[in-house]
C-alpha cells in the first residue's frame, strides 16, 4: 500500500461520545486489556459505531484514517510490509500463537469471515504478541488446529519491533513473568482487536473482541462496497 499521501493527523481529532467510550471499555475489558484500543478510539476521526453488532464495531469513511505502516517477517521467513498489500483490503489482527483461550476463537472467526466474503476477501495478517512463541512448530500447529484461512500470514520480529507495531495500533500487551518449579514462564494478556484496512491503506473498521463472523462480514461488505 502506498504511504506517500499527506498524513491525516493534521486534521482535528474529534472525541468519541461518552456512551461510545463506555461501550468500548465494556467490550475490551471482557478480554482483560482494552486500554490501547480505547485510547486510540478516544481520538478517532468521526467514527461510526454499529449498535446491531454483537460487539463494538467502529467504522470510518474512506480516506480518513491512514493505517500505520510496518515491515515484519512472515512464518516462512519472508519479509513483507503493509504496503505490499496495496490494492487489496487486509485484516490486521494481534494474536498469541501459544494461546489456547481467546486467540484460537478469534482466528477461527476471521478465517470463516474470509471464506464467506468470497473472491474479494481481505488478506489476513496476524501480528504476533508473543515473540517467544514464534516458532515454526507453533505456527504449524495453529494452522492445523485453528483451521486458519488459506494465505494466513503471521507477522513476527524482535520484541522491540513488534512492540512498535502494537503501540501504533493501540494494542496493549502485558507480559507477566514468574517461575514454576524453577522454570521461567510468561503469561501474556493483550487487547483483542482486529482492523479492516482498505486497498488504499486506510483503516475502515475496528472489531473489539468478542466479535462474531457476521460482524466482520457485514462491516466489510458495507465499508468496502460503499
Amino acid at each position: 500500500m502506498s504511504t506517500n499521501q499527506p498524513p491525516v493527523a493534521a486534521r482535528r481529532r474529534q472525541p468519541v461520545p461518552v456512551r461510545l467510550r463506555w461501550a468500548l471499555w465494556a467490550g475490551a475489558l471482557l478480554i482483560g486489556v482494552g486500554v490501547g484500543a480505547v485510547i486510540k478510539l478516544s481520538q478517532a476521526d468521526s467514527p461510526s459505531v454499529s449498535s446491531a453488532a454483537s460487539a463494538p464495531v467502529v467504522t470510518w469513511a474512506a480516506g480518513v484514517r491512514r493505517a500505520p505502516s510496518f515491515s515484519l517477517v512472515d512464518q516462512e521467513g519472508k519479509p513483507f510490509s503493509l504496503a505490499s498489500f496495496h490494492g487489496r483490503p487486509v485484516i490486521v489482527t494481534f494474536i498469541d500463537p501459544l494461546c489456547r483461550d481467546f486467540c484460537p476463537r478469534e482466528a477461527s472467526i476471521l478465517s470463516q469471515a474470509s471464506k464467506e466474503l468470497g473472491p474479494a476477501n481481505p488478506a489476513i495478517v496476524s501480528v504476533s504478541v508473543d515473540p517467544w512463541g514464534d516458532t515454526a512448530v507453533n505456527f504449524h500447529e495453529d494452522a492445523l488446529h485453528w483451521h486458519l484461512a488459506p494465505g494466513w500470514r503471521w507477522g513476527v520480529g524482535s520484541e522491540p519491533k513488534l512492540a512498535a507495531v502494537w503501540k501504533s495500533y493501540g494494542i496493549a500487551v502485558i507480559v507477566a513473568r514468574k517461575k514454576i518449579a524453577g522454570i521461567s514462564v510468561r503469561n501474556i494478556t493483550h487487547t483483542g482487536a482486529a482492523y479492516l484496512i482498505d486497498g488504499s491503506g486506510y483503516e475502515r473498521a475496528l472489531f473489539l473482541y468478542p466479535f462474531e463472523t457476521q460482524d466482520v462480514v457485514s462491516a466489510a461488505r458495507r465499508v468496502l462496497n460503499a
